[in-house]
């Protein structure tokens, strides 16, 4: 279990960190359960946050819902 305000997360800008914490993203297990336009909709989610977020994805055996 993780510690309150632990994220297994990539370094992301600011404002993709703001929108994954608004929309209760804190881990990557619980953005695997998002589809990646759910993701991409948020205000602040750009190709390059997009990019670092399939990537670590992927090191963790996971994947976006809709892949």
């Amino acid at each position: 279990m993780m510690e309150f305000g632990a994220t297994d997360l990539p370094k992301l800008s600011a404002p993709a960190r703001r929108a994954l914490a608004g929309a209760g993203y804190a881990t990557l297990e619980q953005l695997s359960q998002a589809t990646e336009a759910e993701v991409l909709k948020l205000h602040g989610m750009g190709p390059n946050a997009m990019a670092a977020l399939r990537s670590a994805l992927d090191e963790r055996g996971l994947r976006f819902r809709d892949q």
